[in-house]
């Protein structure tokens, strides 16, 4: 198997923002896709080290958020440090939803979930989630996409 025949797959970019007790984080996700019929189902693959996955585990909730090609600053502020460390929220744009879970209001749209069960999948965590509710925000952005963050050279491979 080529390790290099995957990079041509091109992934769309979304942030999972979640909430245990007074914790809020966010991260930076492309491996997320439909499992069922009329978007009922979604799984998302999230890092095993990251915060994130710690309060998804504690509150089994979750939104996805499907960020827009002018939210590039997003990459560095939700992807490249931890929560553990920082105040993801400090100066971001966001709301809680009806379930005090956070959503990003400048991202295209949400979708609420509640996680069902997990599986292992080596360095990630696959969860499937059922989608409870999906929002649209802002639907005259274009999303970001995994190719257009190489192009812009904000990410590797």
């Amino acid at each position: 198997m080529s390790k290099s025949l995957l990079k041509y797959k091109n992934y769309d970019v979304h942030s999972v923002t979640t909430a245990h007790g007074k914790h809020l984080n966010a991260n930076i996700v492309t491996w997320l896709m439909q499992v069922a019929m009329g978007g009922k189902m979604l799984c998302v693959a999230l890092y095993k080290i990251d915060y994130t996955i710690e309060l998804v585990r504690e509150s089994r909730l979750l939104n996805i958020n499907i960020l827009a090609k002018e939210q590039t600053n997003l990459i560095a502020k939700l992807g490249r440090k931890s929560g553990r460390d920082s105040d993801k929220f400090r100066n971001l744009k966001y709301d809680l939803d009806d379930r005090g879970i956070p959503f990003l209001t400048e991202a295209i749209g949400y979708i609420q979930c509640k996680v069902l069960h997990s599986t292992d999948s080596g360095d990630h965590e696959i969860l499937v989630c059922e989608v409870l509710k999906q929002v649209i925000l802002n639907s005259e952005k274009e999303v970001m996409t995994h190719h257009f963050l190489r192009e812009k050279g904000l990410v590797r491979g």
